[in-house]
């Protein structure tokens, strides 16, 4: 790291597994870290927090984590925030999902706190260009996969 604590933003509606984030990026990233329990929550400490990553579930009450992404993403405000997508829905449609729903990282759960660490430092290193490549080359993929496009 450059010296700078980075900010982080968990959000999850599991505490127990908040709990475990929380702990492990403070004391392996020395990262300072923020949670909330739900996408409305999440979306209200983005704004107040300014995080410099946000680590999202998908399946959480009031606002899933794709809605969230979604609205993140809508905004001129958070649009450049790195977005790492973190859930127990691990089939090729859920990242692929993930992922056009604007996340740069879909990380199937559990996952070890070295490999989180580790992704949060590389989504921290993306660039806008490199973002928008990835979006590009995703779209193209997905454009070009058989089956269910209407």
């Amino acid at each position: 790291m450059d010296g700078t604590h980075h900010k982080i933003l968990v959000v999850d509606d599991d505490p127990r597994l908040i709990q475990v984030m929380v702990e492990s990026l403070r004391l392996f990233g020395e990262y300072e870290v923020v949670a909330a329990a739900n996408g409305v929550e999440g979306l209200e400490r983005c704004f107040a927090e300014q995080p410099d990553v946000i680590v999202i579930d998908v399946r959480m009450p009031q606002m899933n984590g794709l809605q969230m992404v979604r609205a993140l993403r809508g905004d001129p405000a958070t649009a450049q925030i790195p977005l790492i997508i973190l859930s127990a829905l691990v089939q090729d449609r859920d990242h692929l999902v993930g992922l056009l729903s604007g996340a740069d990282v879909y990380l199937d759960k559990p996952v070890e706190p070295e490999q989180l660490i580790a992704v949060v430092e590389q989504t921290i290193q993306l660039s806008q260009e490199q973002r928008q490549q990835q979006m590009r080359a995703l779209a193209e993929d997905d454009q070009s996969m058989p089956g269910e496009h209407t």
